[in-house]
């Protein structure tokens, strides 16, 4: 049983660099793993015998972070395709116009309410 908490736990660690390149995660996320990867590598601890804090504060982030998290590792996030059909065309042979109210009810005469 305990396998498998470690398994999702791996797995949401794993899919960090995804979260971090995603376009459409708030910024306010993405700070706190940042932290959280700046703290680990800094060499002051609040408990220096043992990496405890940095244990207890991963813990948070991923406590935080876990639905997001688990978007990108169940397969659950589409790719930003913004890049990939940036500037083409991928409607073709299609023609429409824009009408605006004001001229459709000149062309047609004015509204009539059949109800009269």
């Amino acid at each position: 049983m305990n396998y498998l908490g470690l398994r999702i736990l791996l797995n949401r660690l794993r899919v960090i660099p995804y979260f971090l390149r995603d376009k459409t995660v708030k910024k306010r996320k993405k700070l706190l793993v940042i932290f959280g990867i700046i703290y680990v590598l800094a060499p002051i601890d609040l408990i220096p015998v043992f990496p405890l804090d940095d244990i207890i504060l991963w813990i948070f982030i991923i406590w935080n972070l876990k639905d997001e998290l688990d978007i990108y590792w169940k397969g659950d996030k589409n790719g930003d395709l913004s890049k990939k059909f940036r500037d083409k065309n991928i409607v073709d042979g299609v023609e429409f116009s824009v009408v605006d109210d004001d001229s459709r009810e000149d062309e047609t005469g004015p509204e009539t309410d059949p109800g009269k």
